[in-house]
Formats: structure tokens, C-alpha cells, sequence
């Protein structure tokens, strides 16, 4: 199921992300929430098993990139697809407004910093394709700079991909009525109003054109190298146990293994 699964939510290159057809709310690929949330957590400690070795083997990374509107999921995703990750091989990189000393370098300057090293784990929460989201929608580059970045990230992430860098990309599904249901969670949950940002709705009042960037986005940058899978997130435990067995389907893929000490073990004894 984990394999037909990528398959079926990624967008193939130069395919039509069309997400206006895909339902944010699908979750026929896990008909029972009771047994989809224990798969979770079967994926979550395969998860941390392969890491482990990911970690001590030290000669690949993986990529995870999170993106997706306000209330999407991003933080949620990690808390529970990672929950059973030990800290020592997972990095959290936040892709926050650009700093004057970011903003001072190319766009992709703080996204190849925030990269993981080999042996890691490393997790995009937002990414450098806000630079083409949020950079489009808000005009914040010239129409011309903006067009010319599909390519450099494309071009960017191949050579993670060629220097031994595994990359998933999930954009995170939500519909508008979803996204104004958690939005007044917030507000109304006195716990959770510090996550709330007047700022997003403005973004909200955007909707069509971000959906629109999104497409765009999709369309020029689901490679063969590095795809975008579409995670519909509507339903917060489908669309952790979508993305949890798509990770786990990968690391297996990737299959780390322990390394061979060069020494034979039988030749020291602790005292």
C-alpha cells in the first residue's frame, strides 16, 4: 500500500497539479481512523529504527519539505510523524520572514544552509519556496526574478539529489472552509491564540491567488529528482498517516545499514 500510495498523491513531472479536483478531504486510502493512526504508529517507530542507522551509517541525507497555507499542518505533521524519532539525527529548519542578513545573499542562500548534514534527518517547516509563493502572490521580486527561480530550484535541489540528499516534498492539502475552522480554534482556545497571526488573514483574503501560486509551483517543480507529493489534510490523522508511511517507504528505499567496524571485536575486553 505504502508504494501505491506515494504513487498516487505525487504529481509526475510536467503533469497538472489541478488542485481544485483533488478532495482535501480524501481519506480512501485509510478507511478506519483507529487502525490508520496505529499504522502511524508503526511507521513512527520504523521511522526512528531507519534513521538510526541513517544516522550511524553517515554518508546520506534525507529531506523532508513541508509547505502548505496557514493551518495546514506543518507543526502537526512533525509532531506525530517524528514523534518517535530519536533528537540526535532530526533537524527542525523554520522558514520564517528573511532576516536583513538573509535577505543580503540569494534566495536560496539560508535554504542550503538549513540543509541537512549526511546522516540527518532534516525537516523544512515552510521552505525556500515561500520565495515563490508568498514572493509571487505579494509581488515582493520582480515578475522576471520570480520566473527565474522554478529553474534555480530545480536545479538547486538536484544537486543535493547527486550529492547524496533524498528529497520529499509534501504540499499539504487543506480547504478554505478547514483552514477558517482552525483559524477560530485559535482564537477561541485562550492555549492556542499565541499560534494565532492577524497577518493570516490577509493571506486568507488571497486565497485564489495562493492557490494559484501553488499550482505554479507544483507544475514547474515536481522533477523526477526531487516530486511534490499532493497530502490531503483536511484530516489531520489521514494526512499524518499518508506522509508518515511515505517516509518510511523511502528510508527502507534507502536502506542504511550499520557500518562494518574494521576491527574485530574480539580482540579488546572491558575491564
Amino acid at each position: 500500500m505504502t508504494t501505491d500510495l506515494a504513487d498516487l498523491l505525487r504529481i509526475e513531472p510536467g503533469k497538472r497539479a489541478k488542485l481544485a479536483k483533488r478532495d482535501p478531504r480524501d481519506a480512501s486510502a485509510f478507511p478506519d481512523r483507529k487502525a490508520a493512526e496505529a499504522q502511524s504508529a508503526k511507521d513512527g517507530a520504523a521511522i526512528n529504527d531507519l534513521q538510526d542507522k541513517l544516522f550511524a551509517e553517515g554518508k546520506r541525507a534525507l529531506l523532508v519539505v513541508l509547505q502548505g497555507t496557514d493551518t495546514a499542518g506543518k507543526d502537526g505533521t512533525i509532531r506525530h510523524v517524528f514523534n518517535q524519532t530519536g533528537p540526535l539525527g532530526v533537524v527542525v529548519a523554520p522558514f520564517k520572514r528573511p532576516s536583513e542578513l538573509e535577505l543580503a545573499h540569494d534566495f536560496l542562500w539560508r535554504a542550503h544552509m538549513a540543509c541537512p548534514a549526511r546522516g540527518y534527518i532534516g525537516i523544512f517547516n515552510r521552505s525556500h519556496y515561500e520565495d515563490v509563493l508568498v514572493g509571487r502572490v505579494r509581488k515582493l521580486a520582480p515578475a522576471d526574478a520570480i520566473e527565474a527561480r522554478y529553474e534555480q530550484i530545480n536545479a538547486f535541489e538536484k544537486m543535493l539529489v547527486e550529492n547524496g540528499t533524498t528529497i520529499l516534498k509534501f504540499m499539504l492539502h487543506i480547504s478554505k472552509e478547514e483552514q477558517a475552522e482552525r483559524l477560530q480554534e485559535r482564537l477561541d482556545e485562550p492555549q492556542s491564540r499565541w499560534k494565532f497571526n492577524p497577518a493570516d488573514l490577509d493571506d486568507r483574503k488571497l486565497w485564489d491567488e495562493f492557490q494559484e501560486a501553488y499550482e505554479v509551483m507544483i507544475e514547474r517543480c515536481s522533477t523526477s529528482w526531487a516530486p511534490w507529493h499532493v497530502i490531503p489534510a483536511d484530516r489531520k490523522w489521514a494526512r499524518n498517516a499518508a506522509i508518515a508511511s511515505i517516509v518510511r517507504a523511502t528510508l527502507e528505499k534507502m536502506n542504511p545499514t550499520y557500518p562494518k567496524p574494521d576491527w574485530n571485536p574480539k580482540d579488546f575486553k572491558v575491564e
